[in-house]
């Protein structure tokens, strides 16, 4: 059983808290967040005990899902609850954010309400809960397939789909009442997350994929759903199908729900949605990605004869031309040292650079003949590093930026502390598995003629370079 639960902003602002048995006192919302920001980053455990009581928590678009019990419950079950929460919001609202709770707290009370009775759960199911669910959600913003001005992140060209609409999977899976304008759809979402360790000569020490088909579905009841995947995927590498290049993962698993009959012969997923997400299948690659790495990276640092230290570096995007990188974020750490940033400009900028400033950050001058004017560069002096920010690359192109900075007392020891690179990004419409979808098909004619969707993208869970 329950005796609270909260949601948290990053910032610690209460949004919603709900008191079931008043067995706590009423500063443990104040109490959870102390302890949560006391500890290192990233290092916050899920379970924390206080005076009797154990904090459960999650944590999910920068917000705190936290609950309180001073009984002997499973904590997996109150994580699983929580997470079935995050769900049940996103479902709704049609995403998760702080402005999307703020807006919609009275509903997330009505939830709160069915689904617990004196903290005791009682249900979980959508389809349970939509027959007591009277409060209408508040959108942030109205829901419009006109709306293509972020088309290319999520979108993908399929033999049944074009490009989707990115926003169109963020409305809510449960339409308000009396909405009979809300269209059939289904949404299969491929998304895998890259973690690389590339050494300072530039051979890869660790490269993992991580990957996740997942199901977005809009439609009140339909019939059986079959998910055609790559005939050359395999599982294990004694494995071997088809005749074309084989597209391999480690492991993979699958939902409880989906039927795997098909699988051997044809892979071939078979399963039944009910309005909501569903997590149809993981997989894991490690250590022999087919494609090239989408990211090299070229440093070259040198003492310049005024004593300062010249970083040079030469990002090369790997992708195949048609494909991009958006939002790629190069992150350098720097000697200790640096008091203040001296000029940030690609070779062939020209002369005029601004003066120097001491303890300031001046932007970067980038050259239009090498790199776009959105492009941005700063020191960051809590972190002590070099943020160079890349809206957007295409494959097979390449950009350069050499950085001056000024450190007293500058020694060879000094150059050691430079690195390593971090990287950041995300790549639309691309799987580094090799991974596709050859089609949705319904077994049974659907009413509506429902809109099938297939979207991929690729981001970096952790992308390290070595200098």
């Amino acid at each position: 059983m329950l005796s609270q639960i909260f949601i948290l902003s990053s910032k610690g602002d209460r949004l919603v808290h709900k008191d079931f048995r008043g067995e706590g006192s009423t500063d443990l919302v104040d109490t959870f967040y102390r302890k949560i920001t006391a500890l290192p980053r990233d290092q916050a455990p899920v379970f924390m005990a206080h005076e009797g009581l154990h904090f459960v928590h999650v944590r999910h678009a920068g917000l705190y899902f936290v609950a309180t019990t001073g009984h002997d419950v499973s904590p997996f079950t109150i994580i699983e609850f929580l997470n079935r929460l995050v769900t049940l919001i996103c479902d709704y609202c049609g995403s998760l954010s702080e402005k999307t709770v703020s807006l919609n707290f009275a509903l997330i009370y009505e939830l709160l309400d069915e689904m617990l009775d004196y903290g005791y759960v009682q249900t979980t199911a959508p389809d349970v809960l939509r027959n007591f669910i009277q409060m209408e959600p508040v959108l942030s913003k109205p829901f419009s397939l006109l709306d293509l001005g972020s088309v290319g992140l999520f979108g993908a060209e399929t033999q049944q789909s074009k490009v989707a609409p990115s926003s169109a999977a963020s409305r809510p899976v449960l339409p308000p009442c009396g909405d009979q304008g809300a269209r059939n759809e289904v949404f299969l979402d491929v998304v895998e997350r890259l973690t690389v360790v590339i050494t300072a000569n530039g051979t890869p020490m660790k490269a993992d994929i991580q990957g996740e088909i997942r199901l977005k579905s809009y439609l009140p009841s339909c019939s059986e759903l079959r998910i055609g995947l790559t005939e050359e995927f395999c599982v294990g590498k004694s494995e071997l199908r088809g005749y074309g290049t084989a597209v391999r993962a480690d492991q993979c698993a699958f939902h409880s729900s989906v039927k795997l009959d098909e699988f051997e012969s044809s892979r071939i997923l078979k399963v039944t949605p009910s309005p909501g997400e569903l997590l149809v299948m993981q997989y894991q690659l490690s250590d022999d990605i087919p494609s090239a790495l989408p990211f090299h990276l070229f440093p070259t640092l040198e003492r310049d004869p005024t004593g300062r230290l010249r970083i040079y570096l030469k990002l090369r995007c790997d992708l195949a031309p048609k494909s991009q990188a958006l939002n790629v974020r190069v992150q350098l750490p720097v000697p200790k040292g640096v008091v203040r940033w001296v000029s940030a400009r690609v070779p062939g900028a020209g002369s005029g650079a601004a003066a120097p400033t001491p303890d300031s950050l001046l932007s970067p001058s980038l050259s239009q003949e090498l790199s776009s004017p959105e492009q941005t560069a700063e020191l960051q002096p809590s972190l002590k590093a070099i943020l160079w920010v890349i809206p957007r690359i295409q494959g097979g192109s390449q950009l350069s930026a050499l950085f001056k900075l000024e450190i007293p007392g500058l020694s060879s020891s000094s150059l050691l502390e430079v690195g390593p690179v971090n990287m950041s990004f995300e790549l639309p419409m691309h799987t580094c598995s090799g991974l596709q979808i050859r089609f949705l098909r319904f077994t049974a004619p659907q009413p509506g003629l429902p809109h099938r969707w297939v979207r991929y993208v690729s981001h970096s869970d952790s992308y390290v370079i070595r200098l």
